[in-house]
């Protein structure tokens, strides 16, 4: 079993920066791989990145890529979602997910991989 808190959200102007954290509890977080998903009013949950258990890969969607970065530090249990430049449309509840890796270099960018999921954190950018 894997809990999943993030914290880090707020409201921030838009060009602005934001680092969510998600902080899981659990000997194996290690070996799990981590994602990011966000959800707008209205929308449909999107996938927003992804790691590797080891870190040593990722993947950002299209819509974030040059200006999100996802990063993780197994030591301290938690996973980490950079953002900058932020933009009115980023907008979102932002969720953390957690999947049990099948092996080192594994990542995931659809929702229905993922088997546990964090409360979500609300990020507003302001125009």
């Amino acid at each position: 079993q894997v809990q999943l808190v993030e914290s880090g959200g707020g409201l921030v102007q838009a060009g602005g920066s934001l680092r969510l954290s998600c902080a899981a509890s659990g000997r194996t977080f290690s070996t799990y791989a981590m994602g990011w998903f966000r959800q707008a009013p209205g929308k449909e949950r999107e996938f927003v990145a992804a790691i590797s258990w080891s870190g040593g890969r990722r993947s950002h969607a299209d819509s974030v890529k040059g200006r999100f970065t996802i990063s993780r530090d197994n030591a301290k249990n938690t996973v980490y979602l950079q953002m900058n430049s932020l933009k009115p449309e980023d907008t979102a509840v932002y969720y953390c997910a957690a999947k049990q890796g099948s092996y080192s270099g594994a990542y995931y960018t659809r929702g229905s991989d993922y088997e546990y999921w964090g409360q979500g954190t609300q990020v507003t950018v302001s125009s």
